[in-house]
């Protein structure tokens, strides 16, 4: 006889979850620190362009968002060399909402994602300033 918590398990197990859409963007926004000098800053790459920062050299190649809420989680694809080795320092996806989770594991620099640009649509927050800063 099967119990009732199995039953449950097994019918949600059945269910498919829900896909969400996602859009390639150009371009996207990353922040980087050095923990040594505590100078931090924020760079815009489009995608398949490289920037160096002290020894990293940070390349985005893919950045993507979801297609129905562009303020949300915003995913990109980075490949970050360090000068002094021959192998990338990291190579793979980042999340904004979630920088730990897949991140660079550097004993000097962090570098994590904070939003891809996505043409025409500006973040609510950024909408607001510029309202108030109208009537000025």
């Amino acid at each position: 006889m099967m119990r009732p918590g199995l039953l449950l398990v097994l019918a949600l197990a059945a269910v498919p979850a829900g896909a969400q859409e996602f859009a390639d963007a150009e371009a996207g926004v990353l922040r980087w620190l050095d923990k040594l000098t505590g100078e931090t800053g924020n760079m815009e790459l489009a995608r398949g362009q490289s920037a160096s920062n002290g020894r990293l050299t940070i390349q985005l190649d893919a950045c993507r968002y979801p297609a129905d809420n562009p303020a949300s989680e915003a995913q990109a694809h980075l490949t970050v060399m360090d000068s002094t080795r021959t192998e990338p320092v990291f190579t793979g996806w980042m999340l904004a909402s979630s920088p730990a989770l897949s991140g660079l594991d550097h004993p000097r620099y962090d570098v994590w994602v904070l939003a891809c640009v996505v043409p025409g649509y500006e973040p609510p927050a950024a909408a607001e300033s510029t309202e108030e800063g109208e009537g000025e």
